[in-house]
């Protein structure tokens, strides 16, 4: 069989790496390099900047005079992203690699460069790009590429945005000594978390010296000159740079669906459970279908649609996809918020433990976070949400528990290394 596969980020390149292993005759069209917006100037560079910005922020706690060599650090991010992107083309040595920009000719038939490529099955995974505020001066503001292409720190940041990706540069920043004020138009931060959690990390923040400006309504920039209107007041921020990070949309530019027949809107293409499209033998997974934008998110989404190309079940579950914000201190969820619960109706209660009990924590002089365990009615946990160091591998435990439908008692059982600090999961479930 022969398949097509464009774009080479990780719904991408996982996909055709899996699929040459299963015998199949693989082509991929990438606009970009191997690895996408999560290798090249997403997921990749900036947890590489947040290892820096957490040693910093270490080495303050642990009374150790270091100044912030943020030179270093972009070095350093440089060497990270060639040694993946090496490593990607080892894992694609078998794979028809070509660099360009498709586009549909018909529902078999794509076009790179002035040549035809057919295929059996067509998966489509082109990611998305940075959205833009329909605000005047919008466009002078950096998205997430070109702030990563800053080689200094800048003396004062503004942030609009206060989600993912909004607050880890804010978090990113703040260590290397960067003044940040955060303009968020929602409520709270991380609109689409937990509440509770999101409103401790705001608190979290705040404390390290984050300015943070909830139902803040931007209407415009200027230069280094933001505008918002909060409470029927304007107020300004002058910084000397602005980053917009109000989200992401689909990148179906250019790909001329429609002369496929491929059904999608605004958001982006519409797919099924098996990620096929309204064309059948075409499907479209990650950031293109306008779902969950994570890039563990479309390498399963690609395992799924592989599995329907050939014929096979799986049991991935895509209610339970884990996120993280690499914030000082992080933060991860996993299954419903505390909000979801009660907008479906369901009972449960919420069990909880503080990082300042853990002796892990104590001894890192790690104290600030909690984990908050959602149960419902008949002892299955729901939703897991947790604040502090390391929260994004301990998030995984009850991942995995949820996965699998382990039950409240039975998870009381697992004995855990002390000291550790996912025991702060075992304290939950005990409390």
């Amino acid at each position: 069989m022969r398949l097509l596969i464009i774009g080479g980020g990780p719904g991408g390149y996982e996909t055709a790496a899996t699929a040459v292993k299963r015998g199949m005759e693989v082509t991929l069209i990438t606009e970009g390099p191997l690895g996408g917006t999560c290798l090249n100037e997403g997921c990749i560079p900036t947890k590489t900047l947040c290892h820096y910005a957490e040693l910093l922020e270490r080495n303050l706690k642990a009374g150790i005079d270091a100044k912030p060599d943020f030179s270093a650090a972009v070095q350093r991010r440089q060497e990270v992203v060639r040694q993946l992107q090496d490593g990607i083309g080892m894992k694609l040595k078998n794979v028809d690699t070509v660099y360009g920009r498709a586009s549909f000719k018909d529902a078999s038939t794509v076009v790179c460069d002035g040549r035809d490529y057919t295929a059996d099955r067509i998966i489509i995974a082109t990611g998305s790009v940075s959205a833009l505020l329909p605000v005047p001066g919008a466009g002078t503001a950096m998205t997430s590429r070109e702030i990563l292409e800053l080689t200094q720190v800048p003396s004062s940041l503004c942030v609009i945005g206060g989600g993912v990706i909004g607050l880890e540069f804010a978090s990113i920043f703040r260590s290397f000594g960067s003044e940040v004020t955060v303009l968020e138009y929602c409520p709270n931060i991380l609109p689409r978390f937990d509440s509770d959690m999101a409103k401790r990390l705001k608190q979290a923040l705040v404390r390290r010296g984050t300015d943070i400006q909830l139902q803040a309504q931007v209407t415009g920039i200027d230069g280094g000159k933001v505008t918002y209107l909060k409470k029927d007041s304007e107020f300004t921020v002058q910084a000397e740079k602005v980053l917009m990070a109000v989200g992401r949309r689909a990148n179906t530019d250019g790909l001329n669906l429609e002369a496929a027949g491929i059904e999608y809107t605004k958001r982006g293409i519409v797919v099924n459970d098996s990620f096929e499209t309204s064309v059948p033998g075409i499907y479209a997974v990650g950031d293109v279908t306008g779902g969950t934008m994570l890039a563990h998110a479309a390498t399963y989404q690609g395992m799924r649609a592989l599995n329907h190309i050939c014929g096979l079940e799986d049991g991935i579950r895509f209610d339970l996809i884990p996120a993280a914000v690499f914030t000082m201190p992080e933060a991860a969820t996993v299954g419903l918020t505390e909000e979801q619960c009660k907008a479906a109706g369901l009972e449960f209660r919420c069990l909880k433990s503080l990082y300042g009990a853990n002796g892990k924590a104590v001894s890192m002089n790690e104290t600030e976070g909690y984990c908050k365990i959602i149960v419902s009615a008949d002892g299955h946990v729901l939703g897991a949400h947790m604040i502090g160091a390391h929260a994004s591998d301990i998030v995984h435990e009850m991942a995995l528990a949820m996965n699998l439908g382990a039950t409240l008692e039975q998870l009381k059982h697992v004995i855990h290394a002390h000291p550790s600090l996912s025991e702060v999961v075992q304290s939950a479930l005990h409390s």
